[in-house]
């Protein structure tokens, strides 16, 4: 009998060599999700890919992994997916930006510890929700830190997706987020439904883990497709009322991309680069008003000086002749080495409307921006216009703020680099059909520009890592100027994510006492 025994049970060195593989395949499944997730983003485009990527490190987390290290899972899904996405973005700056992708992957790790128990504790009752809720909070506490804002949020490979993104303008691009989440972890559940009935007792499938019911498992189910049902039915109901009555005023605009950075090339000290520049962006912008141009948008810091108050180009002359709005983007820096980094609008009359300072200044590069803080909007014959710069679209409360006063349409100055030129321009898609207004995006380094409209569709673009001249001309409708929900109420669905976890964490046992008993 003892033979037996000792015949048919592992031994402890074999045990801990199962424990030791399951962690090896967890973390190969894991890594495979994050790089799954990275092909759903530009420049790859595999946009479904967002919807069905993170199952592999869902299961590896739950039905891999030993309870005591199930967090590696998110831990090393999250560093793969970040690494991929941010990794080329910052490999050549010398930043400590470069650590991110590790520093988000140890915060998950240990964000996650507990929440497999959880999963078992609750029969797997709570298993989506928490996975929904801590991807919408983690994007909400990114829209507060200076280096993050929404680089990398989930819905941005949706894009070009005109006719699924509507409801952003209620929900935000966080409700959208939660959407992507939704599906993959209801998924999920279901492929642990599968798996629990047919695979389980195998040597890599963690016993540690409560197998899904079939009333757990279908209950999701149909609230998942409930919720996508409704969202879908939301967003083309909106997108069919924006795209069929919408009756809003078409204004020509323009993008003017130089092929190099004026503002790169004056701070290298290099005036005449800088000057020839600076008169190519002249004859662009003729060029285009000459193609019927209203709306011209020059880049971010195009000059190192405020031209209202030092002008070598005669740019009031150039307004009157051409017969535009020119939307300026220029840098002033000060005595102390801080900077003013500040966008104005130059009417037709030749006169300056007002001033925009950055809202968003790059902190980890060092910028400042004292002018910050003021959201002009110039009521003109074209409609409410007003401006935003650069890092600025990678927030999202700078046009919120700006929808609110009423603007309809945004130029934008900004000032990329190559690894950013086939991502930058994806945010201002959600900023624009967040807030309903039409958006034009001019690039300084010439890599990106864009004309994009109220409902979040490109018109018209250039993005090239190789940077180039353009002007990127097109007509577009204005934005009606009244704002939507999400203008005025915000990010709320983040903040509902954050009650909600509150509210999970503060009854805990009370949850557990009741979904613990609740076996099928």
């Amino acid at each position: 009998m003892e033979e037996a025994v000792t015949g048919t049970a592992p031994s402890f060195p074999a045990a801990r060599t199962q424990v030791f593989l399951r962690c090896i395949a967890g973390s190969l499944l894991s890594a495979a999700a994050g790089l799954l997730v990275v092909l759903s983003y530009p420049p790859f485009e595999l946009w479904p890919l967002v919807f069905i990527g993170w199952i592999p490190m869902i299961f590896a987390a739950y039905r891999v992994f030993p309870e005591r290290w199930s967090s590696l899972a998110s831990g090393i899904g999250i560093f793969a997916w970040l690494q991929g996405y941010l990794g080329p973005v910052f490999s050549d700056s010398g930043l400590f930006m470069v650590y991110l992708p590790l520093i988000a992957g140890a915060i998950s790790f240990l964000t996650d510890m507990g929440l497999k128990r959880m999963a078992n504790q609750t029969n797997n009752q709570l298993l989506v929700l928490q996975g929904v809720l801590g991807m919408a909070l983690s994007e909400l506490i990114r829209l507060f830190i200076p280096i993050a804002g929404t680089w990398a949020f989930i819905a941005y490979p949706l894009y070009r997706q005109t006719w699924l993104i509507q409801p952003v303008s209620i929900f935000g691009i966080i409700g959208m987020g939660v959407i992507v989440m939704l599906i993959n972890y209801t998924l999920a559940l279901l492929v642990m439904r599968y798996t629990d009935r047919n695979w389980s007792g195998t040597w890599w499938y963690a016993p540690d883990s409560v197998p899904v019911s079939a009333s757990v498992a279908h209950h999701h189910r149909d609230i998942c497709l409930w919720i996508l049902c409704g969202w879908v039915v939301i967003s083309l109901g909106l997108y069919g009322v924006h795209t069929l009555t919408y009756d809003q005023p078409i204004v020509r605009t323009a993008a003017i991309q130089p092929a190099a950075s004026p503002i790169q090339a004056a701070m290298h000290d290099d005036e005449a680069a800088a000057g020839q520049l600076h008169r190519r962006l002249i004859e662009m912008s003729r060029e285009a008003a000459d193609a019927g141009a209203q709306f011209i948008v020059w880049p971010e810091g195009t000059f190192l000086f405020d031209p209202s108050e030092q002008d070598p180009y005669d740019l009031p002359s150039m307004a009157r002749e051409s017969g535009a709005y020119h939307a300026i983007g220029y840098v002033v820096i000060t005595d102390e080495n801080l900077m003013r980094n500040e966008a104005t609008i130059l009417s037709p009359e030749g006169s300056y409307l007002g001033v925009f300072g950055k809202d968003h200044p790059v902190a980890f590069a060092g910028e400042t921006s004292l002018s910050r803080g003021s959201y002009p909007v110039y009521d003109t014959p074209l409609g409410r216009l007003g401006t935003i710069i650069c890092y600025d679209l990678d927030y999202t409360d700078t046009t919120r703020r700006l929808a609110r006063s009423g603007v309809q349409l945004i130029g934008v100055p900004s000032n990329d680099w190559s690894a950013i030129a086939d991502k930058h321009y994806t945010h201002l898609v959600f900023r624009a059909a967040e807030n309903r207004v039409a958006m034009v995006k001019a690039d300084g380094g010439g890599f990106d520009s864009a004309v994009i409209s109220p409902v979040g569709r490109i018109i018209e673009m250039v993005s090239d890592p190789e940077g180039r001249e353009a002007i990127v001309s097109a007509e577009v409708p204005i934005g009606t100027g009244r704002g939507t929900l999400y203008s005025y109420i915000g990010d709320w669905v983040g903040w509902l994510s954050l009650l909600l976890t509150i509210g999970i964490s503060l009854g805990r046992k009370r949850l557990i006492k009741r979904l613990g008993s609740d076996r099928e």
